[in-house]
């Protein structure tokens, strides 16, 4: 009988070992002991291994390349192997099968996904009907806190690459992301003038006061219909009750769906103003992870994605995320296609689970994407 070179509980094996060395994204010894793990595997294939030091408190990033095709723009997958989930959460969520779930922290986001690419890769080396193309394997180390030490390398590989892969994990039952909202961080920094609440309230300024016009005028920004979301989640302010704050601060979040809507909102944002006499208001901050926008090489791609998914024996349906990944850098480089890790739910909960059920068709689809793209 001949051996399923993607056989679900060979490839879940393989996914548990990873799961099992826990990596929040600064625990960089942790991190660098998977990274560790992960290049011993492509040991005995046929690729060259690159290992970029980390710096920043964050780990090592680790770049595979297959041995063939590297004389021209090939084909890029992107993972990550940092997670959310704090040193010792294994033990509130450990590695557990229960039906079509296996559990485990950074299981479905995106371990799963991860591994599925090493697995496929594994898979491409041991047949005969490998892609002319040559294939890029990167895993960084810091994409849940927004990619601050790998975004450059990350860009790097994207502007020599044909098309680029992202292993995030699948979304809405299976769904492939073809398009994802820009992600802007900004930090509000208020000084008013402080002074006695009770005997001297005339000769105070407050900085709360000014924040909650400025709060406001954030909130105005909100758009539905354009997709764009502008939240204000975390601030601060004031020293004690009997006195008219001095200081306040805010941390914003904005999504914007195009490069059109990040300019305007992005400047609409830096130029806040204040309101109240005798306070400053200064904004810092930018986008940091661009729209993916769906272009004509990236429908192409999902395309041909798609038309492969249903001779595997799937049908794969696409949808945009408001949520960033890596696959944001890449997008406005090359044709991207995202979402292709492990089906699953519960990114970042204490239930993270992916669904077994996933492994073999959507490691079958990584792997034939790598023999067919030309």
């Amino acid at each position: 009988m001949a051996i399923n070179p993607f056989d679900s509980q060979t490839i879940l094996d393989g996914i548990r070992r990873w799961v099992e060395i826990e990596t929040p994204t600064g625990a960089t010894e942790q991190v660098n002991r998977l990274v560790t793990l992960v290049a011993d595997g492509y040991r005995d294939l046929p690729a060259a291994l690159e290992r970029v030091a980390g710096r920043d408190g964050c780990g090592d990033h680790l770049v595979a390349r297959s041995s063939w095709g590297q004389d021209g723009p090939g084909i890029l997958i992107l993972s990550h192997l940092d997670t959310v989930h704090p040193k010792g959460f294994i033990d509130r969520l450990p590695f557990r099968v229960e039906g079509d779930s296996a559990f485990g922290p950074g299981i479905y986001d995106m371990k799963g996904g991860a591994y599925l690419a090493y697995h496929a890769f594994r898979a491409l080396c041991a047949d005969a009907g490998r892609s002319s193309l040559g294939i890029t394997q990167l895993y960084v180390s810091d994409e849940e806190i927004g990619s601050p030490t790998s975004r450059a390398l990350i860009e790097s590989e994207g502007r020599k690459a044909k098309y680029v892969l992202v292993t995030e994990p699948a979304r809405d039952g299976g769904k492939i992301v073809t398009g994802r909202k820009g992600v802007g961080r900004f930090e509000v920094f208020i000084k008013g003038v402080p002074a006695h609440a009770g005997s001297r309230p005339q000769d105070g300024h407050s900085a709360i006061h000014e924040l909650a016009n400025v709060i406001a005028a954030l909130e105005a920004m909100n758009d539905p219909t354009r997709g764009i979301t502008v939240n204000v989640g975390v601030v601060r302010g004031g020293t004690r009750p009997n006195v008219i704050a001095e200081q306040a601060h805010a941390e914003v979040d904005l999504r914007v769906p195009t490069l059109a809507d990040a300019d305007e909102l992005v400047a609409r944002i830096l130029n806040l103003k204040s309101r109240t006499e005798g306070v400053g208001v200064a904004v810092t901050g930018e986008l940091n992870r661009p729209p993916f926008e769906k272009d004509r090489a990236s429908a192409a791609l999902f395309e041909h994605a798609r038309t492969l998914a249903r001779e595997i024996g799937f049908e794969l349906r696409e949808t945009e995320s408001g949520g960033g990944s890596d696959g944001n850098f890449t997008a406005p480089l090359t044709a991207t296609l995202d979402g292709l890790g492990v089906d699953g739910k519960g990114a970042h909960t204490h239930y993270e689970q992916l669904y077994i059920s996933s492994l073999e068709p959507r490691t079958r689809l990584l792997h034939r994407l790598c023999q067919t793209l030309r």
